[in-house]
């Protein structure tokens, strides 16, 4: 029988797409990190790719995002085509960041992503400031802004959610929570395991969300924003996710087992759009096909855009230091 649902054919198709992109994407990066094609550090997206494509899809084209380090599928999801991050990973001038920021520093202004960061924390008051700055230039766009769980330990977080709260700045936090800061559960960390109740203490609306749904985070992202655009400040949703792979590529993955990564992979999210499209017979299997095809090609045409891409002049280490300007006024 075919399961009912509220979204369209269109819907799903464009999600199947983009989380399949997300994807291949990320193992084809393990692959090429595994083979020595780009060094520093390499932080997979894989098993969260609901929380991304759900967000995206229930947001607005001028809506910001930000990020932390494990930044590559935002981007791909907001339109910036792979081969950009592919080569800023390789360290090419071609790269979305001139090639100067590597894996954890993905920027696309043209499509309002405004960057993944390497500090932990950092984005959280960068975010409400970002969402300041719509505010003051008195647009209704919001700001995403995306954590992991155990980012939303550091100190800045209380400093931001206060003013936030107090100013009524329409940010969306994000804590993509997939159970553990680098290798300590949150069991370790917190007595509070319910994340969504941090914002408690400055009465800011909160909700759980399944992160292995993308219907689910379409939805409560969508109760989010409207919230933010009706002038009534930030909304922190705790969306429950998880990473099939390790923190990052030198994690042995020693503080979990086989069982518990199995079940959470029985929880596909792209297995579970996939199988909403066939139950209802959005695709035959000779369109999904297709869908498939172009999304390997995709990324077969991002690694040969990044081999083939030239490294960066040498001069190049002395531009994009400091904000070049002319000041109205010069001091004596």
């Amino acid at each position: 029988m075919a399961k009912k649902s509220k979204f369209t054919k269109a819907n799903y198709l464009k999600w199947y797409e983009s989380m399949l992109l997300m994807r291949k994407f990320e193992e084809k990066c393990g692959q090429l990190y595994i083979q020595q094609k780009f060094g520093g550090f390499l932080h997979l997206y894989i098993g969260q790719e609901a929380v991304a494509a759900g967000t995206i899809s229930a947001c607005k084209k001028e809506d910001k995002h930000i990020t932390a380090y494990r930044d590559h599928a935002h981007p791909i999801g907001m339109g910036l085509h792979p081969k950009y991050v592919m080569a800023e990973l390789y360290g090419k001038a071609t790269g979305s960041s001139k090639g100067k920021g590597g894996s954890m520093h993905i920027f696309s202004k043209e499509h309002n992503f405004m960057g993944g960061h390497g500090i932990v924390g950092a984005q959280i008051p960068m975010g409400a400031g970002i969402a300041f700055a719509e505010m003051y230039k008195g647009t209704k766009n919001v700001t995403f802004c995306s954590f992991g769980d155990g980012a939303a330990r550091q100190g800045a977080l209380h400093e931001t959610f206060n003013m936030a709260m107090n100013w009524k700045i329409p940010v969306v936090f994000i804590i993509e929570n997939n159970n553990y800061a680098m290798g300590t559960s949150i069991e370790r960390t917190t007595n509070v395991t319910d994340m969504s109740k941090i914002g408690d203490s400055y009465e800011m609306p909160s909700e759980v969300v399944d992160g292995m749904t993308v219907e689910a985070v379409h939805d409560a992202i969508e109760r989010a924003a409207d919230h933010c655009r009706k002038g009534n400040g930030p909304f922190l949703l705790d969306i429950r996710t998880y990473r099939y792979k390790g923190h990052s590529m030198s994690d042995p993955q020693k503080y979990r087992t086989k069982d518990e990564v199995n079940d959470w992979k029985s929880k596909d999210p792209i297995e579970k759009v996939l199988e909403t499209i066939k139950s209802n017979k959005y695709a035959t299997q000779k369109q999904i096909e297709v869908i498939q095809k172009k999304v390997k090609d995709l990324v077969e045409e991002s690694v040969k855009f990044a081999e083939e891409s030239p490294m960066p002049e040498a001069d190049e280490l002395y531009k994009d230091v400091y904000v070049e300007q002319d000041y109205p006024f010069v001091r004596n």
